[in-house]
């Protein structure tokens, strides 16, 4: 089988993850398990087995793009497959999503809540469109956020919305399609061609709802992904395997939807 791939990770450049962590620890009441550095980060994947993560930064201001996309640069490799940010307010953002693209980037992540927008707000549709025409991957954060009251910015039938008006965007829901909005997710999405990663969900849903939502879904529509530093990697795959879901399914949930999306 070739190697797993954590589609949803985040770290920060060494001189901001020491003051970084500590801040969102408290924001969201939750402990991370990494330093919330790409070394921690690499580490990590070393003692999981996991070959190549997905590293998701989140632009909070529009200003942020350019560094971030010099740090994207900076950290890539070969295990490293960074997703810069654009912001929903940055008066270029169909020209700096070209300028992603053009620099060899598969896609970028952005943030319903951090950058305080909601997933159908029609500012949007013209990049959802220009993301379709370049084939680009758009990772959003889906359902409600454990740090923020609790407003549906993003949850099941908005996701829904966006992705039958756009049907070639390649949109990956994380948290499981929803976090915190599994009902809804298994009512609406299962069954939809929608890209559905796993974080943030085995930990908080019971077995048989789990199995019921990822044996009802398309098998080329999941996706395996941690958010890590708020998860651990090697946790979250005993996790998966403790299903007991069929081998086909577990190795195309670990590499191979992921390798097809992104190309590797």
């Amino acid at each position: 089988m070739a190697g797993i791939i954590d589609i949803h990770t985040h770290a920060f450049p060494d001189h901001i993850a020491a003051a970084a962590i500590p801040a969102l620890e408290k924001e969201g009441n939750i402990k991370a398990y990494l330093d919330g550095t790409v070394s921690g980060l690499l580490a990590s994947m070393d003692r999981s087995g996991v070959e190549q993560s997905v590293l998701c930064s989140i632009a909070t201001r529009p200003d942020h793009f350019a560094s971030i996309l010099d740090w994207s640069k900076e950290i890539r490799s070969e295990r490293i497959i960074p997703f810069p940010s654009l912001h929903p307010n940055d008066p270029r953002l169909l020209a700096h999503l070209q300028t992603i693209h053009d620099e060899g980037f598969k896609g970028i992540k952005m943030h319903p809540y951090y950058q305080e927008y909601f997933l159908d707000d029609g500012r949007l549709f013209e990049l959802y469109g220009k993301m379709s025409d370049l084939g680009m991957i758009l990772v959003i954060h889906a359902g409600y956020d454990i740090a923020f009251p609790r407003i549906r910015r993003a949850e099941p039938q908005r996701i829904l919305d966006v992705c039958r008006q756009f049907p070639d965007l390649k949109l990956i829901a994380t948290h499981l399609g929803g976090w915190d909005e599994w009902a809804d997710v298994r009512r609406l999405l299962t069954g939809e061609p929608i890209y559905m990663e796993i974080s943030f969900a085995l930990d908080f849903l019971d077995q048989k709802r789990l199995r019921d939502i990822l044996l009802s879904h398309p098998p080329e529509y999941l996706l395996f992904g941690t958010d890590s530093p708020w998860t651990d990697q090697a946790t979250t795959l005993k996790m998966l395997g403790k299903l007991g879901l069929p081998e086909a399914l577990f190795e195309r949930i670990t590499s191979s939807n992921a390798r097809q999306l992104l190309g590797c």
